[in-house]
């Protein structure tokens, strides 16, 4: 049964789209069969991937609307063992036609029932919202992954959204976990990146990756090659700390065991 894996800030900006398709990506080189579910209606993480959404013809839009499952959207991106669920913008309409759905809560949960057995990680990439679509990701999974820009008002909003979380686990999905919180955006040259980080880990404690993100001209260059940054360079600050990050989470969710 596949792990999935809810990557998730209301905040924007934070690095969540960059977090989620770069962990699918090394998750995937290490051996692991992933899916990575772009959730979120900007469908930044499938054109991430150099999925054109104008070739798109079945994503997580018909998936949510009932017209489609989960399997019959899966991609196949040129990465061994990474496939993504892609999207188009059209699912900010979609999550409005299902606010009057009975159980719209569990859609996406249901949904995966087809294609749990079929990977061992399920990335969702969420809006950064507390929207309808960012609770069907919450109540699908069995954890949630917080980045948190190291940066002035970082920590804003993040109490809303754990008050959610529990909310969520105590009502629909009492498994679910926070797996870690993950400073992206760290500049180790200034004093406001070491204090933010420092609150970071004094709010979450053993929660806090070890792994930080830094702030990096080749994460940002690469998604408009349509390429993780690990394929884009390898060898850059930002492609090891992503595969970093991989370890730590596997190590979270499975012990390190294969």
């Amino acid at each position: 049964m596949a792990i999935v894996i809810c990557v998730t800030n209301q905040k924007g900006g934070v690095g969540k789209t960059t977090t989620a398709v770069n962990l699918g990506y090394y998750l995937a080189k290490d051996k692991y069969h992933t899916l990575l579910i772009d959730f979120d209606p900007q469908g930044n993480a499938t054109s991430g991937l150099g999925i054109e959404k104008t070739e798109i013809e079945t994503g997580m839009v018909e998936v949510m609307l009932g017209q489609a499952k989960i399997s019959d959207a899966v991609t196949h991106t040129k990465y061994k063992n990474l496939d993504v669920a892609p999207t188009t913008p059209e699912l900010a309409n979609a999550e409005v036609e299902l606010v009057s759905r009975q159980k719209k809560f569990s859609i996406l949960r249901n949904a995966l029932v087809d294609v749990m057995d079929k990977y061992e990680y399920i990335i969702i990439d969420s809006p950064p919202s507390l929207s309808l679509l960012t609770v069907n990701g919450m109540i699908a999974s069995n954890y949630l992954l917080l980045p948190v820009q190291t940066e002035f008002y970082a920590l804003e909003g993040v109490a809303q959204l754990l008050g959610s979380m529990k909310l969520v686990r105590k009502s629909m999905n009492p498994n679910l976990q926070l797996l870690g919180v993950l400073a992206t955006m760290y500049d180790k040259r200034t004093s406001l990146s070491a204090q933010v980080l420092t609150e970071i880990k004094k709010y979450f404690k053993e929660k806090t990756f070890e792994t930080t993100i830094p702030r990096n001209v080749r994460i940002a260059e690469a998604p408009s090659h349509g390429v993780p940054v690990g394929e884009y360079d390898k060898f850059s600050k930002g492609s090891r700390a992503y595969k970093d990050l991989a370890r730590e989470v596997e190590l979270r969710t499975r012990g390190g065991k294969k």
